[in-house]
């Protein structure tokens, strides 16, 4: 496997950006169009979120995750992705163990994220990092199709 370097930044950075444009297409087509996730896209907008890690692999963007606060005590991850051809190298697992390790030096106690279903390769990715299901958080309980999962950190 390549090296990856990992970079904080924040949802201004160009990377990031094409991240969000990405995911939100990506996010669209699962669920049958935009039209059916327009209650999503407003809590979700890239220059909100203020602490941004990026994964490289040669000098190219290739992952990324980012940390939003929700409360004094809860963090909100948001947008994990990695690019399809690099995956399988356990670079969303990386970035998961550097935005969490930055919770905690934040003094947050506890991890909340979003997530559908549908995404079974997600799901699973926080069931093995010891989340689990709550009760959807706000904005999320008024959305169809929403699971929330936290974690104590």
């Amino acid at each position: 496997m390549k090296q990856i370097d990992y970079r904080w930044t924040d949802g201004n950075n160009e990377d990031f950006k094409r991240f969000y444009l990405e995911t939100e297409k990506y996010y669209s087509q699962i669920v049958g169009g935009e039209g059916n996730r327009t209650g999503f896209v407003s809590y979700n907008a890239s220059n909100l979120i203020p602490d941004v890690l990026i994964a490289y692999c040669d000098g190219k963007a290739v992952g990324c995750a980012g940390l939003k606060r929700y409360s004094e005590d809860d963090v909100e991850i948001k947008r994990v992705w990695v690019e399809p051809d690099h995956r399988g190298n356990h670079i969303a697992s990386a970035l998961m163990d550097e935005i969490e390790g930055k919770a905690k030096e934040m003094n947050y106690k506890r991890a909340v994220l979003q997530t559908r279903p549908m995404m079974k390769d997600a799901v699973g990715l926080y069931q093995r990092r010891g989340y689990s299901l709550i009760e959807n958080y706000p904005p999320y309980d008024k959305l169809e199709g929403a699971i929330c999962m936290a974690k104590e950190l």
